[in-house]
């Protein structure tokens, strides 16, 4: 029960603590790509603690349970963590916890249709607007021009992912401004930053109440931008992906005073105009490796018991 209790609050501890320390940090903006790591970490690390303290839970609880858990442990190994005792209470959080690993399922479950609904409906509405030509294959060509009088440019996730992008952005864009659009949405295509976008959203609309996974979607739909903005500002320079944003969103009004929907446009022009130095890659392997360490805590949490048994 012990090491059950431990568990929990190692993982409420870290769904608290674990965004106010990051919201501090001076380098996540400066290095996106690793933020996004140490986010994706943390919140491994949270998920596990609570689903160990579960098993742990459940194993106090019920022998049969107990049984198959310690089948091929030393029988000095069960008994380092005194399974037998508060077996009620045990039993709660056991079925509490496994509520919340339910619901968690059952969240991602409806987010990945609702995603996929929302990619059919796109895809049906782009055939309409832009229906393939006699002999032409449907959904072939990874770039689609609709006829339109803003300029405007998004990416249809998939298999195949597509970039849609209307004749007014085209007149606008100039230069290799078009390509380093195109770079923009391949980076994230290749990086599948829809999946990061759901697994978030699960979670923060799951449990609303649990600051970690309200700032882990924050910050997905943030990190991912820049993340991007830097795979096109490797291929054609940082002013040619902040000036190809400007022109497709300066009708919108979100570079003007006030605030918008899109602020964060704005910040992110700023960030390609006047970058910050990147971190020296010693700093940035030290905080990948960190990030890679910190899911192994619970786990080293959940087997003292049994070390120390075996001595």
């Amino acid at each position: 029960m012990m090491v059950s209790l431990a568990l929990l609050l190692l993982g409420a501890l870290a769904a608290v603590v674990a965004p106010r320390l990051l919201a501090r940090a001076d380098w996540p903006e400066r290095e996106p790509v690793v933020a996004l790591w140490v986010w994706q970490c943390v919140v491994a690390a949270v998920l596990l603690s609570f689903t160990l303290s579960m098993t742990f839970s459940a194993a106090a609880a019920w022998q049969a349970f107990r049984g198959h858990v310690f089948a091929p442990a030393p029988r000095g190994v069960m008994e380092a963590y005194a399974l037998g005792t508060h077996k009620p209470a045990s039993a709660v959080l056991a079925v509490v916890l496994f509520g919340g690993g339910l619901w968690t399922a059952a969240m991602l479950t409806r987010e990945i249709h609702r995603a996929r609904a929302r990619r059919r409906n796109d895809r049906s509405e782009l055939l309409l607007r832009s229906p393939a030509l006699p002999g032409e294959k449907s959904g072939g060509d990874p770039l689609v021009v609709l006829e339109g009088e803003r300029p405007d440019a998004w990416w249809l996730p998939g298999t195949a992912p597509r970039l849609v992008i209307t004749t007014a952005a085209l007149r606008r864009l100039k230069g290799r401004q078009l390509d380093a659009v195109m770079a923009h949405e391949e980076g994230h295509a290749r990086a599948r930053h829809d999946w990061l976008r759901h697994c978030s959203a699960a979670l923060a609309n799951g449990f609303p109440q649990v600051p970690v996974f309200a700032a882990f979607r924050d910050e997905m739909h943030r990190l991912v931008e820049l993340a991007a903005d830097d795979v096109a500002s490797r291929r054609f320079g940082r002013r040619t992906i902040a000036l190809a944003l400007v022109e497709l969103n300066e009708h919108r009004g979100v570079f003007g005073p006030g605030t918008t929907p899109d602020a964060q446009l704005p910040q992110r022009v700023n960030r390609l105009l006047s970058p910050d130095p990147r971190l020296p890659a010693g700093r940035r392997l030290w905080l990948t490796a960190t990030a890679t360490l910190v899911p192994a805590v619970p786990l080293l949490v959940a087997f003292v018991p049994a070390l120390r048994a075996l001595g």
